[in-house]
Order: structure tokens, then C-alpha cells, then sequence
């Protein structure tokens, strides 16, 4: 299992590097599949999608596409709208094919596009900023780098549990040290592309923070649903919402923060 989760690690971080480092389509439409299988897994887990493809379970995939469209044209002036008009869409399903659907149903599907699509579209926008070519890369480090120190550290030291029910593996000491370990990543990252300090230092610092309540959200999603993995799609790792949990939390965040502090 180590061996597998570790090579497909190393796949994972090689088709990262071939599709940010050029950015652009190169990035975008990769991004537009991921999220979409992403939509994918999670409707599955939620029980929108039963076996076939249904019609609020499509809707869902067309607002994803729809939002992408507006993120390819200008995120800023068309972004909210195309967000919204999803909800209108999603909505426009609902009570016209009443009493097909449940309310429930409909708000996971908005969810699933909000959770998946929205959140990793920031990706995309983060390595669109200015300088974006190393921001972007503060996503990863943070959310990955931070899993990595708390994992080591709760491993050595973890006593007290942090989320007993929910997740009891985990530790406040693990926690502890996975954000002083993303900090100290952030710092050698901008020492290494002569990037700001101070400000990567406080974006992975508050980025590593916001990656554990990912983390523990799509656990708790999990755990209510009573599954193990979201998919198979990545060997050793599961489906694409369990290597992307964090990240999809943190994406945002690096976004705002690269926007305030560089």
C-alpha cells in the first residue's frame, strides 16, 4: 500500500507540474475534468447519482461547465452570475419535474457545485495572478505539506485527540505541528523563488489552518454517508475528493490572501 500510495503521489505531482507551469488551457480544462469527477463522487456519495445519470444530476455538471465558462471569460464581472444561475437552473429542475426530486436532493446538488467546481476553479485563478506562477503553488504546500508534518508529528507525540469521534487518529499536538511545519515550508519556498517571507510565512501558516477543517469536512461527509473513499481513481489514495479535500478548502483562501498580501 506504501509503495502504491507513493508512486501514485509521485504521478500526481508530475502531471501538477506539466499542467500549472504553462497554465493557461493546459491548466484549465484538466481542472474543469477534475472538478467534474469530483461533482461526480460527491453526487455519488450523496445519492444523487443512482446508477444512471439523472436529470438534477446533469443540471449539476452543466452549471459546472457553465461556471468554468465564466471563470474562462472573466471571473470578477461574471463568476457570481454564472454561480447563481445555477442555483436558478438547479432550482428550475426541481419544480418542474416536482415531486421527482426532494428539496435535499437539490441542495446537495447546489452543494456539489459550490463544494467542488467553485472551490478548485481557484486554482485556476490563483496561478492567473500576477506572480501566480509561485502562489500557486503555496495550495499545495500548505494543504499537503501540512498533512505530512501533523501526520509525523502526531505519530511521535500525538496525545491529545483533537476530533475523537470524527477523526481519532488525529491530535492537537499533530495539529500543532503541521501548521509550524507548513509555516517553515512557506519560508524556505520564498527563501528558494525570493518571494516575500513574512507574507508566505502568514498564507501558509493560515492556509494549513483552513486545510485541516477541509480535511475533517469531507470526513465527515464520509462518515455520514458510511463509505470509506469517494473512488479508486488514485491508487493508494481513493477517488479525487480524498487527495483533494484539503485542497479544495485552501485554494480560496491562498487566492484572497495572495491578492491582500502580495
Amino acid at each position: 500500500m506504501f509503495v502504491t500510495r507513493l508512486l501514485s503521489g509521485i504521478v500526481l505531482v508530475a502531471l501538477l507540474l506539466l499542467t500549472i507551469i504553462p497554465g493557461g488551457y493546459i491548466l484549465f480544462f484538466p481542472l474543469l475534468c477534475i472538478s467534474v469527477i469530483g461533482m461526480f463522487e460527491l453526487y455519488r456519495a450523496m445519492e444523487i447519482h443512482k446508477g444512471s445519470v439523472s436529470l438534477l444530476e446533469g443540471a449539476g455538471y452543466f452549471c459546472a461547465v457553465v461556471y468554468y465558462g465564466a471563470v474562462w471569460l472573466d471571473f470578477e464581472k461574471y463568476g457570481m452570475a454564472a454561480l447563481l444561475a445555477g442555483l436558478i437552473i438547479l432550482m428550475f429542475v426541481y419544480v418542474f419535474t416536482y415531486p421527482k426530486y426532494k428539496a435535499d436532493q437539490v441542495m446537495a446538488a447546489f452543494f456539489g457545485l459550490a463544494y467542488v467546481p467553485v472551490m478548485l476553479s481557484f486554482i485556476y485563478l490563483t496561478r492567473n495572478l500576477e506572480g501566480g506562477i509561485f502562489h500557486v503553488w503555496l495550495i499545495f504546500l500548505c494543504s499537503w505539506g501540512c498533512d505530512t508534518c501533523a501526520y509525523c508529528v502526531g505519530v511521535l507525540i500525538g496525545k491529545h485527540k483533537m476530533a475523537p469521534v470524527l477523526s481519532p487518529k488525529k491530535s492537537v499536538e499533530g495539529a500543532v505541528g503541521g501548521v509550524v511545519g507548513a509555516v517553515l515550508l512557506g519560508l524556505i519556498y520564498a527563501a528558494a523563488t525570493k518571494g516575500d517571507l513574512p507574507a508566505y510565512g502568514i498564507i501558509c501558516g493560515v492556509g494549513a489552518l483552513i486545510s485541516m477543517v477541509g480535511d475533517l469536512a469531507a470526513s465527515a461527509i464520509k462518515r455520514n454517508q458510511e463509505i470509506k473513499d469517494y473512488g479508486t481513481l488514485i491508487p493508494g489514495h481513493g477517488g479525487i475528493l480524498d487527495r483533494f479535500d484539503s485542497v479544495i478548502f485552501t485554494a480560496p483562501i491562498i487566492y484572497f490572501l495572495s491578492t491582500l498580501l502580495m
